[in-house]
């Protein structure tokens, strides 16, 4: 990728910050490539807390 492609490019976050906790994003699981399987919650990998039987 030049340089110049890469300056049109808009990233977006790794994380937010909601409550005062960090939050990863979807698209930083992604970039990651794997699950951490810490029930994250925008788990692109369908492991997130809201996803799973209590």
């Amino acid at each position: 990728m030049s340089t110049k492609s890469k300056a049109n490019k808009k990233e977006e976050p790794d994380y937010l910050f909601e409550n005062g906790l960090m939050v990863f994003t979807e698209q930083y699981h992604l970039r990651r490539g794997f699950c951490c399987k810490s029930y994250c919650r925008h788990c692109p990998y369908g492991n997130s807390k809201k996803e799973t039987k209590s």
